[in-house]
């Protein structure tokens, strides 16, 4: 007998529900929804973004509160090197401006050489020394102008005005030996300031002279080291004798002075005088030539 085949698949009768019903005994329960998706790979690197930008926040804040309480308004900004010492010498050796009271030595010397003999070679003119501050007696022959620059010993300072003359030519070959009356202006201050310490500058300056000026060793007799006037100015003398002795140097010995002179500037003046040994009939032009230093 022919029959219509049935389609495929289980066969289900029309109706609402396909369990058996029962009667609610309570509030009806909502059915649950739907689960929600996994994140996908998109939306976990924007966390790890916030995150990021997050923990950035934080840490800008934690620094501009370090900036604010440490008072520093350009934490990062590049800070100056510290500055260079450009004082002159003597000021780095002398840095005290504040001048103290009388100080300084002055021992028994042997009594000087008096006033100058009958036919010296003295004269009334004088030799000044604008950038110095000071003027003092010129002498006759053998005196002659000092024309060149020395800057002399490790303080360098610039002895351009005075007068000289040669004792004793080429002694080592090639150099002149010299009698001298030289001044010169010195920086002694900080910062252009007036004052000065006199006493250091005087001593630091006449141990640059013993160390510098003549051949070493040598053995100093030390005549006078102490504070003065000089033209009614403040001074520091040092007056002394050294010995020493030089291959193809006739002069053993030699009478010198040296006066730091506070002239009212930030540079001191100073005043060398020398007389070597060999023309110690000239000894007395180193106190006489301190005697006539005034100010300008």
């Amino acid at each position: 007998m022919g029959l219509n085949p049935s389609p495929p698949g289980p066969q289900w009768r029309s109706g609402p529900v396909t369990r058996k019903y029962s009667a609610p005994t309570g509030s009806p329960v909502p059915p649950p929804g739907p689960a929600l998706p996994p994140p996908s790979g998109a939306n976990r690197r924007l966390w790890w973004f916030a995150g990021a930008a997050g923990a950035v926040l934080v840490i800008g804040l934690v620094v501009v509160l370090g900036v604010t309480l440490s008072g520093n308004p350009q934490p990062f900004r590049d800070r100056p090197a510290a500055p260079t010492d450009v004082r002159p010498p003597l000021a780095r050796l002398c840095p005290s401006a504040v001048a103290t009271g009388p100080s300084g030595t002055t021992p028994d010397a042997p009594p000087g050489p008096g006033a100058p003999p009958s036919g010296s070679v003295e004269t009334g003119q004088r030799t000044v020394d604008e950038t110095a501050g000071i003027s003092y007696r010129r002498y006759g022959a053998p005196w002659l102008p000092w024309t060149d620059v020395w800057n002399a010993g490790t303080l360098e300072v610039p002895y351009r005005v005075g007068q000289h003359f040669v004792t004793e030519e080429e002694y080592d070959g090639g150099s002149d030996y010299h009698a001298s009356i030289l001044s010169a202006a010195v920086p002694a201050a900080e910062n252009d300031a007036l004052t000065f310490d006199l006493a250091c500058v005087g001593r630091q300056v006449a141990a640059d002279v013993r160390a510098e000026y003549y051949p070493q060793p040598t053995r100093m007799e030390l005549l006078a080291d102490g504070r003065t006037t000089i033209g009614g100015r403040p001074a520091w003398v040092t007056k002394f004798r050294l010995h020493f002795k030089r291959a193809g140097l006739r002069a053993t010995n030699e009478l010198a002075a040296v006066a730091c002179i506070d002239v009212g500037r930030s540079t001191a003046a100073v005043f060398y005088v020398s007389i070597p040994g060999t023309h110690r009939h000239l000894d007395w032009v180193v106190d006489d030539a301190l005697a006539s230093v005034r100010p300008i």
